[in-house]
C-alpha cells in the first residue's frame, strides 16, 4: 500500500514542481514499468501459463495511467489519492450491483455516505480541489475499478499485468507525441517517472500478487483503506501539503462508507 500511494506522490512531485509534463511521466511511468515486470517474469523462473490478451484490459489500464498523471497537474497527493480509490471501490460496488448482488439496508448507508463524501470534497468552495482535475482524476479510477475487474479471472495475474504494460506503450508514447506541444522532461522529472513505473508500480504489483493468496477479497479490499491516508499524511510531509478540514471530513465519510459496505458483504458471505 505504501508503494501504491507513493505513485501519487512521486507524480504529483514531479509535475507540481514542472519537472516533466503529464504524457511524458505516463509513457516513462509506463515503459518502466513494463520493462520492471517483465524482468521479474524472466528471473522467477515459473513455468508461463497460456492466457489471451485483453485489449480490453490494455485499453483500461493506459486509461488510468494517462489521466492520473493528468490530474496530478492541479490535484494534491492526498486529494488526488481519494478521489482515485473512491472511484475505484464505487465502481466494483456499482458493478456487483448490476449483476444482481442485493445490497443490504445498511451497505446502501455506506454506499450513499461514501459517495456523498466525493461529493462533499469537489463541492465549490475555496479549499475545493480544481474540478477539471477532480474529474480527471475520477475517470481514471474507473478506469482502475474496471482494469481490477476484468483481471479478477486471470490464470497469471503478474504475467497478465506485465503483458498489458507492453501493449500500453505503443499507445502512450502516441499519446506524447500528441501533446507534444506540452513536452517538458529534466532529468530529476524523468527520474521520478521511472521510479513510479518500475519500483511504485512493478515491484508494488509484485508485492501485492504475493500477498494476495493470503487475503480474502474482503481483507484485500479493505487494506487498501490506507492507501488515501499514507498518501494524505505523505504528500503532508514530503510536499508540504496542508491536510484541510474538508479533505478529513471528506476522507472519513468515503472511506467509512466503503468500509461499512465492506464490512456488510464481508458477513453476508460468511453467512452463507
Amino acid at each position: 500500500m505504501v508503494a501504491f500511494a507513493t505513485n501519487s506522490l512521486l507524480c504529483r512531485l514531479a509535475l507540481g514542481q514542472g519537472l516533466i509534463d503529464a504524457s511524458s511521466f505516463a509513457s516513462v511511468r509506463i515503459v518502466a514499468g513494463a520493462a520492471m515486470l517483465w524482468l521479474i517474469m524472466l528471473l522467477r523462473r515459473q513455468p508461463k501459463k497460456s492466457a489471451r490478451t485483453d485489449l480490453r484490459a490494455t485499453a483500461m489500464l493506459l486509461t488510468y495511467m494517462v489521466f492520473f498523471a493528468f490530474a496530478y497537474r492541479s490535484l494534491g497527493a492526498g486529494t488526488g489519492a481519494l478521489i482515485l480509490f473512491g472511484a475505484v471501490q464505487l465502481t466494483m460496488f456499482a458493478r456487483a450491483l448490476q449483476s444482481g448482488e442485493h445490497f443490504s439496508l445498511p451497505s446502501w448507508a455506506g454506499f450513499i455516505l461514501a459517495v456523498g463524501g466525493l461529493v462533499y470534497l469537489v463541492l465549490p468552495g475555496v479549499t475545493a480541489p480544481d474540478p477539471v482535475g477532480a474529474l480527471l482524476m475520477a475517470v481514471a479510477g474507473v478506469a482502475w475499478g474496471f482494469y481490477s475487474l476484468l483481471g479478477r479471472g486471470a490464470v497469471d495475474a503478474l504475467g497478465a499485468t506485465a503483458r498489458n504494460f507492453a501493449l500500453a506503450v505503443p499507445p502512450a508514447l502516441i499519446v506524447s507525441l500528441i501533446f507534444m506541444g506540452d513536452f517538458t522532461a529534466t532529468p530529476h522529472g524523468l527520474l521520478l517517472a521511472a521510479l513510479s513505473g518500475a519500483i511504485a508500480s512493478g515491484c508494488g504489483y509484485v508485492i501485492w500478487y504475493a500477498a494476495l493468496p493470503g487475503l480474502t477479497a474482503t481483507r484485500a479490499a479493505t487494506v487498501q483503506l490506507t492507501v488515501p491516508v499514507i498518501a494524505a499524511l505523505g504528500g503532508a510531509v514530503i510536499l508540504s501539503e496542508q491536510i484541510t478540514p474538508r479533505l478529513l471530513i471528506a476522507s472519513l465519510a468515503t472511506l467509512g462508507g466503503v468500509a461499512i459496505v465492506l464490512t456488510r458483504r464481508a458477513a453476508k458471505a460468511t453467512a452463507r
